[in-house]
């Protein structure tokens, strides 16, 4: 299974951007619980019945779309609350190409999980960085530190 951008923090944390059928599948397999989707249901990479493909599974799921022009602090506290509630749940956290993700996760491992800034960041943030646009850039700068800061 090589989906676009698959990264995992442990092993109950895992992100990626868009899975296919078969991939929902495989994740099954794996032995997740849920799958939470940030992309935006318009998107043509979507997939209109991925609720439906990811309860047959066996699997919850919960969709926050999130517009990835315009991400609010009330996209991040849904999520937030969700992560929250699944806590001891295996995760699949994923959007479309994993931009989305890595922005929230960075966020949620350090506000909730007590992350450093460090194991927070995902490779694809990392590569991101460099050009990432304000809207993004003010998201991520709520986070408790910053991204090649050293924590105190």
């Amino acid at each position: 299974m090589a989906i676009l951008n698959e990264f995992h923090f442990n092993d109950r944390l895992a992100t990626s951007g868009q899975p296919s059928a078969e991939d929902f599948e495989n994740i099954g397999r794996m032995g997740f619980d849920a799958v939470i989707n940030l992309a935006m249901p318009d998107h043509e990479q979507s997939l209109a019945n991925e609720g439906a493909l990811v309860s047959a599974q066996g699997m919850a799921y919960v969709h926050i779309p999130v517009p990835f022009d315009a991400p609010t602090e009330e996209h991040y506290q849904s999520f937030c609350g969700v992560m929250q509630a699944w806590q001891e749940k295996r995760l699949w956290v994923h959007c479309i190409v994993n931009a989305r993700v890595s922005a929230f996760l960075f966020r949620y491992l350090q506000d909730y999980a007590e992350h450093t800034a460090e194991r927070a960041q995902s490779p694809l943030l990392e590569q991101w960085l460099p050009q990432m646009d304000g809207v993004w850039n003010r998201f991520i700068a709520q986070a408790p530190v910053q991204p090649g800061q050293r924590q105190e």
